[in-house]
């Protein structure tokens, strides 16, 4: 399984609707599409207070590394991938992401 993580903070001025409809979408997008298992968001609670330059993410579970390629084609996740990219402090490069290969959850 994959375990897609991405970590970002929106900007200060990016309005509440925008970035709800781009995790709304993401979240409907992942529903429909064959091997994405589960899509999950909400703000970083930093327990640890080591990634404070991050405030919000989500993860995507996929069950193999063809999901993965197909999100990252898929026209959807391009379109909502720049606007999250547009809503977002620093732009693309204020988006971090990791895709972690974890097991299977038994």
């Amino acid at each position: 399984m994959i375990l897609h993580c991405v970590f970002f903070t929106f900007r200060s001025d990016a309005p509440q609707d925008a970035r709800r409809a781009v995790l709304t979408g993401l979240a409907e997008l992942c529903a429909d599409l064959d091997g994405a298992l589960a899509f999950e968001s909400g703000p970083n609670l930093d327990f640890e207070g080591k990634s404070q330059d991050y405030l919000d993410g989500f993860v995507i579970r996929f069950a193999d590394r063809p999901a993965v390629k197909a999100y990252a084609e898929h026209p959807t996740h391009r379109r909502l991938g720049g606007q999250m990219c547009d809503l977002c402090q620093n732009g693309a490069d204020g988006i971090i992401v990791f895709d972690l290969d974890v097991p299977d959850a038994q």
